[in-house]
């Protein structure tokens, strides 16, 4: 599905990824933790087309995804739930979460990608009159999920889902990625912190300074002690 390989971003001069290498199945769930700065956030833009890549490459299925723009990367089928949410304030929530299906028609019919996002998050059904301004941190963060999931994508990326959300929030928000995930949707996530990698995660990659310093299943990484230094440090 997405292939990511000897990966390499600047900004501004200065090299931000150095050599990042991994792979998301389908169907898997994959996380990229590592502390702010690190690289998480770069290598999800990239894959995005919001960051262009000076050496490596990255593949979605048949498509080499490093020269596209963002809109054609989300029309072949990658959703984007970004750190900071970017629920548009002038719209509603249910405008929020209709929006993909007016710019990606192919697919499930709208109505149906509609409801399968309010079912992952059934407490926006009772907001979905209220303007995005008037949302929580929390409630930001599910109509960006659910706006992503409305696309009707195989590759969802989310960008710190959990950062700087009540821990009242927090479980709500990882069953909704559990629900996603029993789709049978790819799921990418970055974080920053180890205690927000979900139990049913396929594999891991820490990363530190723009180099993936470690990568398999949760359980071995509790075994690396380097590794787990890193990660312990955030």
């Amino acid at each position: 599905m997405l292939e990511i390989r000897d990966l390499h971003v600047d900004i501004a001069g200065s090299r931000i990824l150095r050599g990042i290498s991994l792979v998301v199945r389908p169907g898997e769930l994959v996380c990229l933790l590592g502390r702010n700065g690190a690289g998480k956030t770069t290598t999800l833009n990239a894959v995005m087309g919001h960051r262009c890549p000076v050496a490596g490459g990255i593949r979605f299925g048949d498509a080499d995804l490093a020269m596209l723009p963002p809109h054609r990367i989300a029309l072949l089928g990658i959703g984007f739930s970004p750190e900071e949410s970017e629920v548009f304030a002038d719209l509603t929530v249910a405008e929020n979460i209709a929006m993909p299906t007016w710019t990606r028609k192919q697919g499930r019919p709208a109505a149906e990608r509609i409801e399968r996002a309010y079912a992952v998050f059934p407490k926006l059904r009772q907001y979905t009159a209220r303007g995005g301004a008037q949302l929580s941190g929390g409630e930001r963060k599910m109509v960006s999920i659910a706006r992503a999931l409305a696309l009707d994508p195989e590759l969802l990326l989310l960008d710190e889902p959990f950062e700087g959300l009540s821990p009242l929030v927090i479980p709500e928000i990882a069953q909704g990625i559990g629900a996603i995930r029993a789709d049978g949707r790819a799921v990418l996530i970055a974080e920053s912190n180890l205690h927000h990698i979900p139990d049913h995660a396929d594999r891991v990659h820490v990363i530190e300074r723009g180099e993936i310093v470690f990568s398999g299943p949760p359980e071995a990484l509790a075994r690396d002690a380097a590794a787990m230094a890193i990660v312990a440090a955030v």
